[in-house]
């Protein structure tokens, strides 16, 4: 239990500090950060595929893409005034939206909390093994598959166009 208090610690504090970065960089570290720590929770819940997948696509493959483009942007810092207070001119309903989601996540947690099976144990249901998502993956879900990797690769082109128009644009003032 310790080791899940550890994780979801850890988990949590990167992932509030990665909206409250004004870094870039640092805020992509700390959301590498914030998934090792979802893998370890992934791991406790006796689901190292899903743990390896979480390193591997998320922290290996996604994370370094960002990484890349942040770099490639070269964007140091966010230029903004605001900080972490709420700024005077933000829309109202805005914070009501945020206020309403914030209560209905403190009720969803006391409901789960309350809720909980005091066994540990999950009921028991159909074993997927990881050749069975692999060859789904491939099979039924190929298309997707597919689009998603070429969307990333759009991703990636339109930012080097984006990088590229900006410092041409510094270089002619």
């Amino acid at each position: 239990m310790t080791l899940f208090y550890l994780f979801g610690g850890v988990a949590v504090i990167t992932s509030l500090l990665v909206i409250a970065q004004r870094n870039p960089i640092y805020s992509v570290l700390l959301l590498i950060a914030s998934f090792g720590a979802l893998s370890g929770l992934y791991i406790l819940l006796d689901a190292p595929f899903a743990a390896v997948i979480q390193i591997i696509v998320y922290a290996g493959a996604i994370m370094v893409l960002f990484l890349f483009v942040v770099m490639l942007l070269n964007a140091p810092h966010e230029d903004t005034d605001l900080d972490i207070r709420v700024h005077p001119m933000l829309h109202p309903g805005a914070m009501r939206l945020g206020a309403v989601l914030a209560v209905a996540l403190v009720g969803e947690l006391i409901w789960a909390l309350t809720n909980s099976n005091v066994s540990g144990s999950f009921p028991a249901g159909p074993v997927v093994s990881v050749a069975t998502i692999g060859r789904r993956l491939f099979t039924e879900y190929a298309f997707p598959f597919e689009v998603t990797s070429v969307l990333i690769l759009v991703a990636m082109v339109g930012a080097v166009v984006m990088a590229k128009q900006d410092s041409a644009a510094k270089g002619k003032r």
